[in-house]
């Protein structure tokens, strides 16, 4: 049976008004007051209509997250963080894939499912300015990830330049000469390879380390294969890192396997580090070295701007909010061995 506010106030002898003020709440009820009516509620196991709450302010209660690789462990766990936090906030979450597809971005960027939702969070790869520029939906979209956008919707994204600079620098300070990077790619200069390539140099310029392009590994994609065939493709060039930062934990993954397959060890001959921080680098033989983004904070972040955007009734924002949520490097035996 389902349980309603009246039987609640019937049973606790308040009005529907204070059960609904407990619900909600609202600060002007006494404390005893307040424990009675939850008590009714725990025993009666009452459960708010969210459904109901929503549509009396003209909102259906669901956002979307739009996201390039589902089957990509970051994305996955990102989603997780995102759906949790949402549903705190007494939201669902849509999840959608574009395949990191412009004509896909595009899609939902334009308001795809505008009826259903109240607003958007979007992680592009490939969508333009112009794709940005030329959107009429009104619904709120918060844009995710390293691709700069001067358009005016809010932003959330850790800072990949700095990110990449601690990274290459860990592999400094542990001695590493010859530090190769894995994971670069040709053209889209805004996106997040040519950020971390660019971290990457920088340190290895300040520090006397070679920064040629036989250092630099240009990959397809950022698979677990990307990686295997990217670092083949480094070592049969001759070239004998005794480092490599990759543009990601699964590139990573890819490089120790070939790495091993070689006979080269880890961290003793080649020592390497990821980024993002995915559950696989944790249980890899070689526990993995990474980049971790806040993946709680980018959450937050990200849901909390939809929703005030959402309140302030403004599709889109007069003065855009750029966000960077924290980072941190975490050591583990690719780079400092096992205790």
């Amino acid at each position: 049976m389902v349980v309603s506010l009246k039987d609640v106030a019937l049973r606790a002898g308040v009005s529907v008004k204070t059960v609904s003020n407990v619900v909600n709440g609202y600060r002007h009820v006494t404390p005893a007051t307040r424990q009675r009516v939850q008590r009714v509620i725990d025993e009666l196991g009452y459960r708010p209509n969210l459904t109901a709450r929503h549509l009396r302010k003209g909102r259906t209660g669901m956002i979307a997250l739009a996201l390039p690789e589902l089957g990509n462990p970051y994305f996955a766990e990102l989603a997780d963080a995102v759906i949790a936090y949402a549903s705190t906030l007494d939201y669902i979450v849509l999840l959608d894939h574009t395949g990191g597809r412009r004509d896909q971005e595009i899609l939902f960027a334009q308001g795809f499912r505008a009826r259903v939702i109240d607003g958007l969070i979007l992680s592009p790869i490939e969508l333009e300015n112009e794709d940005l520029l030329a959107r009429d939906s009104d619904a709120p979209l918060v844009l995710l990830g390293e691709r700069q956008y001067d358009a005016p919707y809010d932003h959330i994204a850790i800072d990949n330049v700095a990110a990449a600079r601690t990274a290459a620098a860990h592999l400094v300070e542990i001695g590493r000469r010859r530090v190769a990077f894995l994971g670069a790619r040709h053209g889209y200069a805004r996106q997040a390879a040519h950020q971390r390539l660019r971290g990457w140099r920088e340190v290895m310029t300040e520090n006397g380390r070679p920064t040629g392009d036989e250092f630099v590994a240009v990959t397809d994609g950022y698979t677990r294969e990307d990686g295997a065939r990217a670092m083949a493709r480094l070592l049969d060039s001759g070239v004998r890192p005794d480092a490599v930062f990759c543009y990601n934990d699964l590139v990573a993954i890819g490089a120790m396997r070939t790495l091993t397959e070689r006979g080269l060890r880890v961290p003793e001959d080649v020592a390497v580090v990821g980024f993002d921080d995915i559950e696989d680098g944790r249980y890899c033989t070689t526990t993995l070295t990474t980049v971790a983004p806040h993946k709680g904070a980018i959450a937050r972040a990200a849901t909390d701007a939809l929703l005030e955007r959402l309140a302030e009734g403004e599709g889109k924002a007069v003065e855009p909010r750029r966000v960077r949520p924290g980072f941190a490097l975490v050591t583990r035996e690719s780079t400092v061995g096992k205790p």
